[in-house]
């Protein structure tokens, strides 16, 4: 019995070997299409998993054959429908994901970020700065990229021997920053070099992320309380 199902097994290969090469030579370019090439793939796995439930049940019993048989069609259905909606599947993992963790940065295509709103319509953002973690809110307002003094220890800097010289309009008037230059910042897949940024010594409860990464960016968008960045 055994030698028999492994012959079976072979000539269920060689007969799929045959048809691809007879849809090949017959119809050139018929499986050229990634549409085509998936359908093909489609129908040889509901062929296996059918043909293959039916020759390990049958030796107990026809009942048991069918069973097995319907089992695998229902799973390959499962994942024909999860390929066809894998878009829509994305979207909403995106969607959720953002609900869950609104300053994680959501990758919807190459060089595309999304960042989703928090209650108090802020945009936070999870960036890497020269590779350590740093929260940033979204400042189209600032001009340059500004770090507590929390943030910027982290990095490595000593805000305690920094100089405090550069002027900056904030909104409770003239503030005075270190500035720094930052050789890298992150936010999901866009990433900026050689950065322009400034160490503020008091006053700044959270990192902002300003305009001297932001305006180097290809566009910034905002619809239904998402901000789009593109690089």
């Amino acid at each position: 019995m055994r030698n028999n199902r492994w012959t079976w097994v072979a000539l269920f290969g060689l007969a799929i070997a045959a048809l691809i090469v007879f849809l090949h030579s017959r119809y050139p370019g018929v499986l050229g299409g990634e549409d085509a090439q998936m359908r093909l793939v489609y129908a040889v796995m509901l062929l296996s998993f059918v043909g293959g439930s039916f020759v390990l049940g049958w030796r107990s019993s026809a009942g048991l054959a069918l069973k097995q048989a319907l089992a695998w069609i229902a799973v390959a259905l499962v994942l024909v429908i999860g390929y066809s909606y894998r878009d829509a599947f994305q979207g909403m993992s995106t969607q959720v994901m953002g609900e869950l963790a609104p300053s994680r940065p959501q990758e919807t295509a190459p060089g595309l970020v999304t960042l989703t709103s928090t209650r108090n319509g802020h945009y936070l953002a999870d960036a890497l700065v020269n590779g350590t973690h740093v929260r940033f809110l979204v400042d189209t307002g600032a001009t340059d990229v500004a770090l507590t003094a929390d943030d910027a220890r982290r990095l490595g800097f000593n805000p305690e021997r920094m100089s405090y010289t550069a002027p900056y309009q904030t909104a409770n008037g003239i503030a005075f920053a270190a500035r720094i230059t930052l050789d890298e910042i992150s936010v999901g897949s866009i990433k900026v070099e050689n950065v322009r940024a400034s160490v503020m010594p008091q006053g700044l409860e959270q990192s902002l992320l300003g305009m001297s990464f932001l305006g180097q960016l290809k566009s910034m968008q905002v619809s239904d309380g998402r901000l789009v960045l593109s690089q």
